[in-house]
């Protein structure tokens, strides 16, 4: 295998030397581009090779030892093995292939007695296998892929006989190609050919309608298995049922298309007129996928073609669509508050379940997006990852991804990357995605030249050894082709493939659009050029296959139902959405009341969970400071005393599993924990073996249903994936790290398209956790902040208006978009885990997680805090739940009048801040800690301004005025001081770092400064001077 994978060029050198050395009587013509005989007004070109005859027969060549052949034509691998080929054929001839035989007979110099191949030399022989691979390496850039004419492609020279010292003579020639475990053109047990059929099916396997790109795959099996199914004996053919079936779906296509555009003339739609053949291309994509064990298809694009996509393959009702297209209706019995915000009708999806050729049925589900190009690619992974899990899919060949990209986006956005090279990671396969690339040849008025820098834009897949199909949308039996294959790759061998769809956009970027003044000699062919149907049409006339009266009847079906569809949409009323899955059935929408749960565990479960979480096997050698951390933490569910934040995390983690729930952790370093808290997974220091306590919670326990997993260096593609991934089912606890706060900014198209308006936009719910650590500490200006405004900001609730706060009516969380948390405990930590659970409906969780307290001796917890005895310190009125705000424990009375300052914080800040009130005695000042800061805590920040009815009211951070919670919490602690009667904003007083550009410091002893400062400015005597 490896000497026929010997450079290109280098054979090309080789040859010439061969043939300039007067060995060969060959009178050899360069191949040349000659210009059409026929004027082309697309400037298009085609490739002629011109033969001049031969005088007499090749001789013979002489006798070349094997020693004296070269690596620059034969690498050092096939030397060896050409060596031990030869070895064994001197023993005994007939030993080996009579294709060896006769190579070995010309190398010695014995004539050949083969009688069928017409005295072929071993130079012949080389020459044709290298003219073979040449097809197979570069045959695509002679393919015929633009339906428009317009691209003008230089022909490689390899793809010339006369390269290789073929003649017009020799095209008669028989010859033999066999090679030793090869497929296709070169199996050995192909018959003799001649050199004219070998070219001629050359042409029609890789310069006809698809062009393949599969050479760069290392994997000899693979790239076999593909010569197998484009390099057969003769050209595939579809019968006349399968081309009316064809028909007929190509039909839905283009009419539904031009439906549109006659009823909604100046409508933006996005429509898929000259990339009509992706309609049939998927759904015999789906059926073949069906026929080979595909059970259920999460589908992820953009906004061109997807109404048609829902409406002709997903099975969007009709009429709902037109409905949409009016103006869309409230649905019937939504009358509150979540009907949301509703979004574009191409961006919204819908799940079915639809039948399939082969009599089965097959589960589609097309996942809502926003107009972010490519970003919806990690969720559509995520989910499928979570369907396979979900149904025990352990092979992965039940539920498959499916991605259509357009071809700017493909090349130009870095989240295709992300995604793609999750493909293989054992957290994060799917056993493959297919990729339909729809190729307008231009993205929005950029040309391809302007818009990437590689020949195709789907290069960026050969990182992966995907295989790249390249296919003229206008010939849609190759598209059917093409589509078929890639289910058939991803099937087989549970990898990533592409279907590379040149087509062309008949309007412009959306149908009010003017394309002619970026585009003017693309729109003027366009204009003239027939659509995917007449063309489609025409060949099946001329072929017989179907006749005028068969195709006015298919088109008469198809317009019939859609005006009946039509027509009903004007009386249509949706009914109420269904905006929940399966799994998520019994789960509230805002406007139901779900009730609080409580979250502590029995004390007897906690020591449980607790011992076998401590445990690692005897014959197991952990790195001697991490057996310390494991033998600590036996002695803290031993004794009950000072359990830390790892800790408290991995409890969280391990009763949530023994109630039957999947947890999964995902990130970069989480297995670890970027500070070296966590340490979830155990390494053996002699043999590096690998321990997960938490995977042994339960008996029999699935090793997937406890999960942590370091990620790629990756914040978009894999906060994308764990957000698809948690939507799937809502018993489980997701949770994406990220190893600094700071670096979720990468991520921002995920945070803001996604999980903060998802809910509104598409009525999705989603649990997932993401933990941003965030803290000034010295580190600088990008590992202090994790820009906890911005979250802040995002959060929908109403800073002017309280809204119901009564434990029993409570439905705050429920109306809000967001939590956002800065914990300070443990054990608040491992409750609003558990919260995320143990609730009847989800919500996103953000948490500014600490850095520096999770070593830290004050930030601690005792068991206790924890479990759900009465009388506990975690029990109050309610029950064992999280805090949403710490009252100071120094003040137990109702009302303390003699405190002069009430100081509100969140986060690490309020140790720095208790540490100095220890110091410097001020008995006088109260500080509270606001634990979860969106939603506010109207009622408990209520409280504690009627605890202490003489005190200053201020608000201290440890950040900029301008970031952290400061802008966030005045208006609403200026309400809640307005309900009391404690007055207005001029009675709120900010302690904290002044505005600035960047989040912190770089100087150590600046901040140093800075952190005393907040400290003594919020504890000093004198009455705070703000603003200052």
């Amino acid at each position: 295998m490896a000497w026929f994978r010997a450079g290109t060029s280098i054979a090309k050198h080789a040859i010439r030397r061969t043939l300039s050395k007067g060995g060969s009587t060959y009178l050899v013509s360069r191949a040349r581009i000659l210009p059409s005989s026929s004027t082309s007004s697309h400037g298009r070109s085609f490739h002629s090779t011109v033969f001049k005859s031969k005088a007499q027969a090749a001789p013979i060549p002489r006798a070349v030892p094997l020693s004296k052949l070269t690596d620059s034509f034969l690498d050092g691998t096939s030397s060896v093995y050409l060596e031990e080929l030869q070895r064994a054929w001197e023993a005994d001839p007939n030993s080996v292939d009579e294709s060896w035989d006769n190579f070995f007979r010309n190398f010695v110099g014995q004539a050949s007695t083969s009688p069928g191949i017409s005295g072929q030399t071993i130079q012949e022989s080389m020459r044709l296998l290298l003219l073979v691979r040449a097809y197979q390496v570069n045959g695509h850039m002679k393919a015929k892929l633009d339906p428009l004419n317009l691209e003008s492609r230089e022909i490689p020279e390899d793809l010339d006989p006369a390269l290789y010292g073929f003649s017009e003579a020799d095209l008669d020639r028989e010859f033999f190609l066999g090679v030793w475990r090869m497929a296709g053109f070169l199996s050995e047990n192909r018959p003799v050919q001649t050199l004219r059929s070998i070219l001629t099916r050359l042409e029609q396997a890789y310069c006809g309608s698809i062009g393949y790109e599969y050479m760069h795959i290392a994997d000899r099996h693979k790239c076999n298995w593909l010569r197998d199914k484009i390099e057969t004996p003769t050209l595939t053919q579809f019968n006349r049922d399968r081309r009316e079936a064809i028909f007929d779906r190509l039909a839905w296509s283009s009419l539904f298309e031009n439906f549109l555009a006659t009823k909604w003339t100046s409508a933006k739609r996005f429509g898929l007129e000259g990339g009509e053949t992706l309609i049939p291309g998927m759904k015999e994509m789906f059926d073949r996928a069906s026929d080979l064990g595909v059970e259920s298809i999460v589908i992820g694009m953009a906004h061109r073609g997807r109404l048609n996509v829902l409406g002709n393959v997903v099975r969007k009702p009709l009429r709902q669509i037109f409905c949409e297209f009016s103006g869309g209706l409230q649905p019937e019995g939504e009358v509150g508050l979540y009907t949301g915000t509703g979004d574009v009708k191409y961006h919204l999806g819908t799940s079915y379940d639809r039948p399939t050729r082969g009599g089965k049925r097959i589960h589609l589900s097309l996942v809502a997006n926003p107009s972010h190009l490519e970003a919806v690619n990690p969720v559509v992974v995520g989910k499928t990852r979570a369907k396979q899990y979900y149904s025990n899919d352990l092979d992965r060949t039940k539920n498959m991804g499916v991605l259509i990209h357009g071809d700017g986006s493909f090349a130009g956005q870095g989240v295709v990357y992300e995604t793609l090279h999750l493909s293989a990671l054992p957290n994060y396969s799917t056993g493959g995605t297919i990729h339909i690339v729809f190729n307008n040849q231009v993205a929005f008025t950029t040309d391809p030249t302007s818009g990437r820098s590689s020949q195709y834009c789907t290069d960026v897949a050969k990182a992966l050894d995907a295989p790249i199909f390249h296919v003229n949308g206008d010939d849609v039996e190759a598209v059917v082709h093409a589509c078929e294959l890639a289910a058939e790759w991803r099937q087989t061998f549970h990898s990533d493939v592409v279907v590379d769809l040149v087509c062309y956009r008949r309007f412009g970027h959306n149908e009010i659009d003017e394309p002619s003044f970026t585009q003017p000699k693309m729109y003027k062919v366009i204009r003239s050029h027939p659509s995917t149907l007449e063309i489609y049409e025409k060949k099946l006339l001329e072929s017989g296959e179907l006749s005028q009266e068969e195709i006015d009847k298919i088109h008469k079906k198809v317009t019939s139902i859609l005006n009946e569809e039509f027509l009903a949409s004007k009386e249509y009323i949706p009914k109420r959405r269904d905006w929940l899955s399966a799994y998520w059935l019994g789960f509230k929408s805002p406007e139901q009341l779900s009730r609080i749960r409580n979250t502590g565990v029995k004390p007897e479960i906690l020591k449980n969970v607790g011992k076998a979480i401590t445990t690692i096997p005897e014959h197991f050698t952990p790195h001697k400071a991490v057996k310390r951390i494991y033998e600590q933490r036996a002695q803290m569910i031993e004794t009950g005393e000072d359990i830390d934040w790892g800790f408290a995390e991995a409890l969280a983690f391990a009763t949530l599993l023994i109630e039957g729930n999947h947890v999964r952790l995902s990130g970069q370093d989480v297995e670890r924990g970027t500070f070296s808290h966590r340490h979830a997974v155990v390494h053996d220091q002699k043999t590096g073996d690998k321990y997960c306590p938490l995977d042994h919670v339960i008996m029999n326990q699935d090793e997937e249903m406890f999960t942590v997993s370091n990620s790629s260096l990756s914040e978009f593609g894999v906060l994308g994936f764990e957000l698809g991934y948690s939507m799937e089912n809502p018993n489980s606890l997701i949770i994406w790290e990220a190893q600094f706060g700071d670096f979720a900014n990468g991520a921002h198209v995920i945070f803001d398209n996604f999980l903060a308006s998802g809910e509104a936009k598409w009525l999705r719910q989603t649990g997932l956790v993401v933990l941003l650590p965030h803290g000034y500490d010295g580190q600088g200006p990008e590992h202090s902040s994790a820009r906890l405004e911005r979250f802040l900001q995002m959060a929908d609730d109403n800073p002017h208006v309280i809204p119901e706060m009564d434990p029993t009516l409570r439905k705050q969380i429920q109306e809000c978009n967001l939590q956002i948390v800065n914990v300070t405990t443990p054990a608040n930590f491992f409750h609003v885990l558990r919260r995320q659970v143990h609730r009847e409906f989800r919500k996103p969780l953000i948490v500014m997680s600490p850095k520096n307290l999770l070593r830290s001796k004050v930030c601690r917890s005792n068991l206790s805090e924890f479990d759900d005895v009465q009388g506990h310190p975690g029990f109050d009125k309610q029950g064992t739940r999280f805090k949403r705000l710490i009252k100071d424990q120094n003040y137990p009375s109702d009302v303390e009048e003699g405190i002069r300052r009430l100081v509100l914080c969140s986060g690490k800040v309020y140790y720095e801040l208790d540490e100095h009130r220890t110091k410097v005695e001020a008995k006088d000042v109260a500080i509270c800690r606001v634990e979860q800061l969106c939603p506010f805590p109207y009622d408990l920040v209520q409280r504690e301004l009627k605890r202490y009815p003489n005190a200053e009211v201020v608000w201290c951070q440890e950040e900029p005025m301008n970031m952290g919670g400061y802008t966030y919490v005045l208006p609403r602690l200026v309400s809640s001081m307005k309900a009391v009667n404690r007055g207005g904003y001029d009675d709120v007083k900010y302690i904290g770092r002044a505005p600035s550009a960047a989040t912190a410091t770089g100087f150590l002893k600046v901040h140093q400064k800075e952190q005393t400062e907040i400290a003594e400015k919020a504890l000093q005597q004198e009455p705070i001077d703000f603003p200052y």
